[in-house]
């Protein structure tokens, strides 16, 4: 990726590509473990795909002459802050705020700013939650929080973003009002459709959990566990204890 900046900023920009490449594999690592623990534990992965990329050199120089100011590093740095993003696209819109909250709660997680379009979408119809966070990055000599945006949205809300995206790259982002309008209207049967299949899908759990007693069952569903001791809680008592020997190393005599 190369950018017209200063010839002597080249070693720096290499540098800065390393930290946003390493951002993305911490979070994309961070991600697929939260979705194989939501398989196992619940039956049921909210996380449909992911994608992530390095901002286009196009991209960032068309935001740094935006805002009036010189393309060098540090300004890229400091007022660019999707340099490197991930977008997380899911069944519900119920799924969104759980990863939102999974992410946040890492203790190496830091959230710099947060933006709902789905409480608040934008005024054309957009829908999705944004996070701007920081991860910290280990390098030989040196620890480097590093940020990264995070954008969660549903199917249905990602297929309504691409699509207005291309119809507006071929008005050069000045679309006619009646196109805007319609655009619009199918931004509010987009959300419509959410809370329906949302809906829907409380309504299925909640005959799942009629018809086997109280439990959600699936055809996967591990076969309960049966305390040895007769304590209900020994299953859990026995994960707790296991925690401190995932870390550490037993000395064998």
């Amino acid at each position: 990726m190369q950018l017209p900046l200063y010839y002597n900023e080249e070693e720096e920009w290499n540098r800065t590509l390393l930290l946003y490449d390493s951002v993305l594999r911490e979070i994309n690592t961070k991600l697929e473990i939260l979705n194989n623990e939501f398989k196992q534990t619940h039956q049921y992965n909210p996380i449909e795909h992911i994608t992530s990329r390095i901002k286009s050199p196009e991209s960032i120089a068309r935001k740094i002459r935006k805002k009036n100011l010189e393309l060098t590093v540090e300004n890229i740095v400091k007022y660019v802050n999707d340099v490197a993003g991930v977008r997380i696209i899911c069944s519900f819109t119920s799924d969104i705020y759980k990863i939102a909250s999974a992410i946040s709660n890492q203790d190496d997680v830091t959230v710099l700013r947060v933006k709902d379009y789905i409480a608040t979408p934008k005024p054309n119809g957009y829908t999705s939650y944004h996070m701007i966070v920081s991860i910290p990055i280990f390098l030989t000599n040196d620890v480097i929080d590093t940020k990264v945006e995070i954008q969660i949205r549903t199917i249905a809300m990602d297929f309504w973003a691409s699509l207005e995206h291309k119809i507006y790259y071929k008005f050069e982002g000045k679309a006619p009002a009646g196109i805007k309008d319609e655009l619009k209207e199918c931004a509010n049967i987009i959300s419509f459709l959410d809370e329906k299949m949302l809906s829907i899908n409380e309504s299925v759990k909640h005959y799942h959990e009629d018809f086997n007693g109280g439990v959600a069952m699936s055809s996967d569903t591990p076969l309960p566990v049966i305390p040895s001791d007769g304590f209900g809680d020994s299953q859990y008592n026995s994960l707790e204890s296991l925690k401190s020997y995932y870390g550490s190393v037993i000395t064998e005599e």
